[in-house]
C-alpha cells in the first residue's frame, strides 16, 4: 500500500470513531452517509480549509507543517503514539534520505548487552524481539511459558505470526483478542517507521490472507507501541498466570528490545510461575 493510501486510511478511521458530541460540535441532524465526523467538521476543528484537509487526507499535500499536523492530531483526539504515526505518514522524506535505515539482509543479530541480560534472567521469562516482531533470542523461562521457539523454523519465530496462526496461542492467552489486537497495532507502527520493508509487507499479506480477524483489525488501523502492561495466561500445567511485562529498548537501536514477564511478589501467580519454572528445569525421566 502506498504512503498516501496509508495516510488516507489512517485519517478516515480516526474520523469515523468520533461523533460531533465527542468534540463539542452541534449535531445538525439529518442522516449521515458515513460514520463519524465529516471532513468539514474536522477542518473546522483543526482551523484549516475544507479543501486543504481534503487534500491532506488524500495524501496530496506535499509538506504539511508540524503546526497543521498537531492541530489535526488534537482535533482527532490522537494519543502520543498515534500523533507520531500521523507525522511519519504525512511528512515526506528529505530528498536522498530514507525514513529509517534499510534493514540489512540476513538474520538480525542480537545486541551483546541484551544477550548478556537475557542470560542473567533465570527466573524471569524474557525474549529479545527484533524487527517485525521477530523473536531473536529467549531464555528457558520463556520456553516454559510460551513454548519452544527452537522447534520452529527461524522464519516462523514471529510473535504476531504465532499469535494469529498457532491455535495454541488462543488457549494460552486469557484475552487472546486483546493480545492479538496489540500485535496488529504494533505492526502498523512498524509499517509507519519502515514503509519500504518488503518482509514486513509480506508478513502483513500472509496474515491478511490466513486470518479474517487480522484482516478486519488491520483495516481499523490501530497504532500502539509495545512498552509495558499486564497479560493473563491460562497455562496447561499451572493454570492462571497474571504477569506484568516491560520492554527495554536501547535508544541507539530501536529495532530490538528485551521483553520481560514477572508476577507480583507473593501473589498466587508468583507461586504458579515458580512451580512452572521448577517443573521446566527438572530433567525428564
Amino acid at each position: 500500500m502506498s504512503a498516501s493510501n496509508t495516510l488516507s486510511e489512517f485519517l478516515r478511521t480516526r474520523r469515523a470513531r468520533l461523533r460531533p458530541e465527542d468534540v463539542d460540535l452541534p449535531e445538525f441532524g439529518g442522516r449521515r452517509r458515513v460514520a463519524g465526523l465529516r471532513r468539514e467538521e474536522l477542518a473546522q476543528l483543526a482551523g484549516v480549509s475544507v479543501d486543504y484537509y481534503t487534500r491532506l487526507e488524500q495524501g496530496r499535500v506535499g509538506n504539511p507543517s508540524d503546526a497543521v499536523l498537531d492541530a489535526v492530531a488534537r482535533s482527532l483526539r490522537l494519543d502520543p503514539d498515534e500523533a507520531r504515526h500521523l507525522h511519519r505518514l504525512a511528512r515526506p522524506r528529505p530528498a536522498g534520505r530514507a525514513a529509517a535505515p534499510p534493514a540489512p539482509r540476513g538474520p538480525q543479530p542480537v545486541r551483546p548487552m541484551l544477550a548478556r541480560l537475557l542470560e542473567q534472567l533465570h527466573d524471569t521469562p524474557a525474549m529479545v524481539m527484533g524487527r517485525r516482531m521477530d523473536v531473536l533470542a529467549w531464555n528457558p523461562a520463556a520456553t516454559a511459558l510460551f513454548g519452544d521457539y527452537a522447534a520452529l523454523a527461524p522464519a516462523e519465530r514471529n510473535i504476531a505470526r504465532i499469535t494469529f496462526l498457532d491455535p495454541a496461542s488462543r488457549e494460552l492467552y486469557a484475552d487472546w483478542a486483546a493480545c492479538a489486537r496489540e500485535n496488529v497495532a504494533f505492526l502498523h507502527l512498524e509499517a509507519g517507521r519502515r514503509p519500504e520493508d518488503r518482509r514486513l509487507a509480506a508478513l502483513v499479506g500472509e496474515l491478511s490472507m490466513r486470518s479474517e480477524e487480522f484482516r478486519r483489525w488491520w483495516a481499523e488501523h490501530p497504532v500502539r507501541d509495545k512498552t509495558s502492561g499486564r497479560k493473563s495466561f491460562h497455562h496447561r500445567l499451572v493454570g492462571r498466570l497474571d504477569l506484568a511485562y516491560d520492554t527495554l529498548r536501547p535508544t541507539d537501536d530501536p529495532d530490538q528490545a528485551l521483553i520481560t514477564y514477572a508476577a507480583d511478589p507473593g501473589s498466587p501467580s508468583d507461586d504458579a510461575l515458580r512451580m512452572l519454572l521448577t517443573w521446566a528445569a527438572t530433567p525428564a525421566g
